[in-house]
């Protein structure tokens, strides 16, 4: 085990199994997971500013019990990290909250299983059209367990509905106009004498006051006890001295983020969740300094909270797209994260799925990926001046590819273009040359080695 690889306000670029089997047990106060769903969706992305397109699919071949299986692993090496006082949070969808439940039972124990909370998301969607056979589904899970039975919980107070203030507190005082109900001012123990008559009135029978005498007398002369027509005595407790309800495990009041325009949060992120579902969390389970650590980070959500809320954090994403844009938004903080496992190598980019490598390559020239996903007319991108991109994840492209780019260009009526791969034939930097002494196009073949070795690509 290597400790060293545990820092914390770090982005990981990796698969979390991975990641995590490098850190130390119990290094964690706190884990937020919004593991990718299993919903069968596949998912394409244009990014807020344009800049990006990303494609991912949460498609699970061979089933839940792939998934299940797939999850146990990552789930395990989270139980391992949290410390004993720790809690974790685990975001699902209906479509496996049942089975990652019976999972977190035998990794966690059953009795450190604290909550099921049920977030409502949106108040209506689209999967309840009219003729649909089913309800509209609009809420998510988020199983909330503990490592032990000595944990962080700060306690949340929300504002209480207003039907409930107009029940509980339906009396009102005629000279302030405030409201109050009428609380018991006794309690089921004797504490010293508290059996005494005040008022004239005794406590029943099998009853005790909850206060002293002095204290009786003090609330009595502020005129913070009523006494009945039926010569019984309560506590006025007033609605604008309360501190709302405790937040239950149906949470209501917190909305999805609803399309690029709608928020200033939005990303462009399909899963994309609202500050302030993580705010409530981090608060509720963590303190100032804690490590709060999400291992399925996406957009970088919970670390972008978790920083303004003065925690410690870590992030780790499969993809270096996403890993990249957790970068730029720890940016916005004034923060320069630590990054570690994103690809350094020909081999490494060889390896990343096809998107994720298009999406290196165009933000590597400083470019933004084309919106079209598909007949994309030979582009993939293009730089920031507008020069059309083409990104090829194979090694001795020929002039083949230049001919099918050189068409593309044309048709866009322009003079330049940027085709970068592994390497180049013969061909193609035939065609190149031929393309600009003939035709007046001039296109640059650029191999992935020249845009490892030159961060700043301005000779391109």
């Amino acid at each position: 085990m290597t400790i060293s690889y545990f820092r914390s306000n770090t982005i990981y670029c990796g698969d979390c199994k991975e990641v995590l089997s490098k850190f130390p047990n119990e290094c964690v106060d706190l884990i937020y997971a919004d593991p990718p769903f299993f919903s069968n969706r596949h998912y394409e992305v244009i990014w807020r500013d344009g800049a990006e397109i990303r494609s991912f699919g949460d498609r699970w071949k061979g089933g839940i019990e792939n998934y299940v299986l797939w999850m146990k692993e990552r789930l395990e090496h989270c139980y391992r990290v949290l410390k004993k006082t720790g809690s974790m949070y685990l975001h699902c969808d209906s479509h496996a909250s049942h089975h990652l439940k019976v999972e977190m039972d035998r990794i966690f124990g059953e009795n450190h299983f604290q909550n099921e909370i049920i977030w409502k998301r949106s108040d209506a969607h689209s999967d309840a059209r009219q003729g649909a056979k089913h309800y509209g589904r609009v809420t998510d899970s988020i199983l909330f367990y503990t490592k032990s039975d000595e944990y962080t919980f700060n306690t949340i107070y929300v504002p209480l509905p207003e039907t409930t203030q107009e029940k509980w507190y339906r009396h009102v005082e005629p000279k302030t106009g405030r409201r109050y109900n009428l609380d018991n001012l006794t309690a089921s123990k004797a504490g010293g004498d508290t059996s005494y008559e005040f008022q004239g009135v005794r406590p029943p029978q099998g009853r005790y006051w909850a206060y002293t005498r002095e204290k009786m007398q003090k609330m009595w002369d502020e005129g913070r006890i009523v006494k009945t027509r039926t010569g019984k005595l309560y506590y006025k407790r007033y609605l604008d001295e309360s501190k709302g309800v405790p937040l239950q495990n149906l949470w209501t009041d917190i909305s999805m983020l609803r399309g690029f325009s709608a928020s200033k949060e939005h990303l462009g992120y399909p899963t994309q969740k609202p500050e302030a579902l993580l705010d409530r969390i981090i608060r509720t389970s963590s303190n100032s300094m804690d490590v709060v650590l999400d291992p399925f980070c996406g957009c970088g959500t919970a670390i972008f909270v978790a920083h303004k809320l003065g925690r410690q954090w870590i992030g780790i994403d499969v993809s270096p797209t996403a890993c990249n844009l957790m970068e730029n938004r720890m940016r916005k903080l004034y923060v320069s994260p630590n990054v570690m496992g994103m690809p350094l190598t020909e081999e490494d980019l060889g390896k990343l799925p096809p998107f994720e490598f298009q999406n290196w390559v165009v933000q590597r020239l400083f470019g933004r990926v084309s919106a079209r996903k598909s007949s994309d007319m030979g582009i993939d991108g293009f730089t920031f001046e507008g020069v059309p991109i083409q990104v090829k994840q194979s090694d001795d492209v020929g002039r083949n590819v230049l001919d099918n780019f050189e068409t593309a260009i044309r048709r866009r009526k322009q003079t330049k273009g940027i085709i970068v791969a592994f390497s180049f034939g013969k061909g193609a930097n035939e065609e190149m040359a031929r393309a600009k002494l003939h035709d007046d196009i001039d296109i640059k073949l650029v191999t992935v080695k020249d845009l490892l070795r030159n961060r700043n690509q301005d000779n391109l």
